[in-house]
Order: C-alpha cells, then structure tokens, then sequence
C-alpha cells in the first residue's frame, strides 16, 4: 500500500468521536484550542525522538499494510527478552480527571496492531496522564480490536465519500469539540442554537497599515512598524489574525513568511481603498468543497445568490427605517426582497436588485443630519462608484474596499475561491465570490460606519484633499475611517437566525462557513443575515 493511501491513526480516533470532525481534518480544517495546546504541551518531551535511549524509545513511527494505518506512538519501554510496553501520553484540559477514556483505549489498541503486524511483541500498554502525573495500565481484548477495525472501515469511506457527513444535533460532545467553531453544528440546522459558539481567537485582530512610506517587520515574536528608523507602534504576532496593507508600505519578507506559515491572509489596497491583491497559505482546507465551489459558479446556484440579495435588501430596508427621516420607500424595498427569493434566473434577480438599490439611495441622504452635512459643505449627489470624487461617495467607497477585505479573509479561512461567485460573474477577474458575501453586510456595516462618521462629528471636510472638485481622503481621514469601521466590525449584535450575541466580523466569516455548508452539502439552503 501506498503511503498516501494509509490513514493516520488521529483520523480513525476522530471517527470515533464524531465522522463529521474526521471528515474536517481530512479537508484540511485546523483549530487551535485549549485542547490542542494542552496535548501538544504534554507531548513536548516525547515528541523529540533524539531523547531516546536503548531501552526507551520516543516519538516512534509505525504503521501496518494489511490495516492500512500510520501514527506514531510517544514511549517504548523495551524489556530484556525483547518484548514491549507502549506508554501514550495524555493531557486533561476538559475532563479534569486521570481516567481512560475509550479513545484513549482505542488509540492503544490501534499501536498495539501495528506493532503485531510488525512482529513485535507487546506485553502491556498504559496512559500516562502528564498534569496528574499518574500512570494508568490498561488491559486490552478482543473486543478493543474488532471495535478498531470497525471505525478503521468507516474512516476509509469518510475518506473516499464526496459529501459531509451531517453535523450532530443536540449533542453533548458538540460542547467541548475543539472543531466547533469551523464544524458550526447547530447553526446548520438553520435555527436557534441552544448554545454559544466562540470564535476560535476572540482577542485576535486585523492589522491595517496605513502610513505611507512605513515598512513591517518581525522582531522578537513582535509586528513591528517603524519609518525612518523610528518606530510607530508594535503588536505581538500571536494576536494578528489579518493583515490589510493600504497604500505604499511594505513588509519585510520575514514576516510575511511567517504570516504564511500562520495561515493568516494579508490584503492588499490601494491608498483610496481598492483592493487589488491577497496572498494566502498554499496548504488551504476544503478542496474538494473548492472545486465544487467552480462547479456552482459555472452552472449558476440561483439559491445562494437570492438569499444574499434578500438579506441584502431588507437590511436596506431596516437601516433607512432606523435613521432615515422620511422613508416612503419601505415598502417598495419589503416587496423586492420578497421578489428576489422568487425570481426565475440571475438577470431577473439583477433587475430586482438594481431597482431596490436605486430606491435606497434615492432616500440615502436623509440618514444624515441636515445641520451637519450644511456645516461640512457637503451634499448628496446620487450614488456614484469607482472614480467618485464627492466626500460622501469616497467614504462610502473606501469603506466598501474594508468590508471587501474583511469578505476575501473570510473567504480564504475557509478555504474557498474568492474569485468563483455565485452572483458576481467572474468574467471581470474580480473577487466575485468576496463581492457576492459582502452584498447583505454594505448596509449594516459600511453604510451605517459612514453614517455614524458623518453625524457623530468624527470626520472634517479638512481630513480630506481637493484637486480641483475631486476629494481625496488625507491620512488622518483614513486613519478616521478604519478606526469608526473597526468599531463597527466588532460590534456585537443578536443574530437573527442563531439567537446569540455574535460580532459582524465573526458574522461575515460564519456566512461563509453557511456556503461552505451548501456546497458541501451539510445544509439545505443559504440564508443571509437579515437585521430587524
């Protein structure tokens, strides 16, 4: 057999806990957990082979043909007459308790077959439990081995399968999983989650580099930042879950090396906010879901596409409803949101689309203060995209290309193709898949943080620059922008369909993990973030 063709025996441990959570290792879905980091904690003496001596052996491979299995074990003992002790090493992060678990019996059932088929004889096996420091034998029979064998075969054909196995419902094991967070279980069932799902690193945050002419570096486990030998400013890199590059900066291939190896994505943009690149890991998870993804996209998903336009409709809706002064278009938008979940085929939903944003911003103008916008000098004149020189349309631009970041991070974590959409074409070589999530956010996000900018008084007609007629955003009127947008994107707000607290920037990520859930075909249909 093939090497590649052998499963790790971590995989057949996986099955035995949840064939869901076997079926996200095996597409390249990683966590990292208080779980995980007490294992690899526990594991660090025994994880150094050159630690070995003749009659203890550590970090030893193994594997067996006929069962078609690879690992490793962490200690051999040998004994005098050649026969051997197998010691597993165990960390108690959740349990709290120094027991054997019947993972922890299967695991030692699976080396000790391996050793067999080796002819290598094993006199016993034990767990020892490294923050108890106790050291627990365990007597194993035939029943251990039919078990094992049994879930070696089911992993073969998790393996082989082209579709997820569906998430657990209303079970225990879902609390403490260390692949909640990616697996989302409860939320593929499209209703209110009983329990709270965190964020894998709620303290992380996106690192945007604004000033022109800097250059980021790694130094001593820091991101450092520094122009003209002087330093503006340092995070510590573990916090970094995200890196935006806004303009002529540059990064020191060091630390985009290790941001690589991190899998973290860095964005890059224009100083007015366009982005025009990304850059992420070459080992990304979910490829067979990605090339499903392409499938989709050629032959169009006609659902997917009227959920994000519903959803992005109606948030059009509630926002005008909540700030607007007068707001006779309301129901105009209630009843396009309620024909694009009917509408037969894209160019119909385009349509539906593009008269309800016409509607929007023709009522657009009355979020804003009429006081302030007098004292700004400032005045609305239509929505107007790429090319815009009004103050008003350059901040609702600029925030677009943030939230189009945010979409492309999202995107890639899950190891999808930005550039494959469902509503978007790819014909125009743009990030139509990252343009096609951010459609149901651009209100409660972007909108709302240039609404807030302008009436709460964060922005002066003198953070911007004039040629001519044209308004250019000036340094500190960026730094403005991305900091009222970061306070946005990390707002918490009730979900809508999930019931729980949750921030807009982890909201984005989990509608992407919802078409993740679509493509591979885990949950029924896409519903979009809908705010009341």
């Amino acid at each position: 057999m093939k090497d590649e063709d052998l499963l790790p025996i971590s995989l057949v441990l996986h099955t035995a806990f949840c064939p869901r959570r076997t079926w996200l290792e095996l597409n390249g879905e990683s966590t990292d957990t208080l779980q995980m980091q007490s294992g690899d904690s526990a594991h660090k003496r025994v994880d150094m082979p050159e630690n070995s001596r003749v009659k203890r052996k550590f970090a030893v491979p193994i594997s067996s043909d006929q069962l078609g299995i690879v690992g490793r074990l962490d200690e051999l003992e040998i004994s005098d007459d050649g026969a051997v002790h197998v010691v597993e090493y165990k960390a108690t992060p959740v349990r709290r308790r120094a027991e054997v678990t019947p993972a922890n019996r299967l695991q030692l059932t699976l080396q000790k077959m391996c050793l067999e088929s080796a002819g290598v004889r094993v006199d016993s096996q034990a767990i020892y439990f490294s923050d108890h420091r106790r050291r627990i034998e365990v007597d194993l029979n035939e029943d251990d081995q039919i078990r094992a064998k049994a879930l070696i075969e089911e992993t073969r054909e998790i393996s082989s399968s082209a579709k997820s196995p569906p998430p657990l419902v209303g079970d225990e094991r879902c609390t403490a999983c260390s692949h909640a967070s990616v697996c989302l279980p409860d939320e593929h069932q499209l209703t209110v989650v009983p329990r709270r799902i965190n964020a894998s690193d709620p303290d992380g945050q996106v690192l945007h580099l604004t000033v022109q002419g800097s250059r980021a570096s790694l130094r001593r486990g820091r991101v450092v930042v520094s122009k003209a030998g002087e330093n503006i400013g340092d995070v510590p890199i573990e916090r970094v879950q995200g890196v935006v590059v806004h303009g002529n900066i540059d990064i020191s291939s060091a630390l985009n090396r290790t941001l690589l190896w991190n899998s973290v994505p860095i964005v890059w943009c224009s100083a007015t906010g366009r982005v025009y690149g990304y850059s992420r890991a070459t080992e990304s998870p979910n490829g067979l879901a990605r090339v499903q993804q392409h499938v989709h996209s050629h032959r169009g998903n006609l659902s997917i596409a009227t959920g994000m336009i519903q959803a992005k409709i109606l948030n059009q809706a509630t926002l005008l409803r909540r700030n607007a002064t007068e707001s006779p278009y309301l129901l105009t938008l209630k009843n396009a949101a309620s024909s694009a979940l009917t509408a037969p085929d894209l160019p119909s939903l385009f349509g539906i689309e593009g008269e309800a944003a016409a509607e929007y911003f023709k009522t657009f103008p009355q979020m804003f203060r009429p006081q302030r916008l007098s004292e700004l000098g400032w005045e609305w004149q239509g929505r107007h995209g790429r090319g815009a020189d009004d103050p008003l349309n350059v901040l609702l631009n600029y925030c677009y290309g943030l939230l189009k970041t945010e979409a492309i991070r999202a995107v890639l974590s899950c190891g999808l193709d930005p550039h494959a959409g469902f509503l978007h074409s790819s014909n125009r070589n743009k990030p139509a898949l990252a343009l096609d999530l951010m459609e149901e956010f651009r209100a409660p996000v972007a909108d709302s943080t240039v609404v807030a900018l302008v009436n709460r008084r964060e922005i002066k007609d003198s953070d911007f620059s004039t040629v001519g007629d044209a308004y250019r955003l000036r340094d500190s009127g960026r730094k403005k922008v991305i900091g009222a947008f970061e306070r946005r994107i990390q707002t918490s707000f009730r979900h809508p369909t999930f019931g729980y607290d949750v921030t807009w920037r982890r909201a984005i990520e989990v509608q992407a993990r919802m078409i993740l859930g679509v493509l591979d075909g885990s949950i029924p249909r896409y519903e979009g973030v809908r705010i009341r």
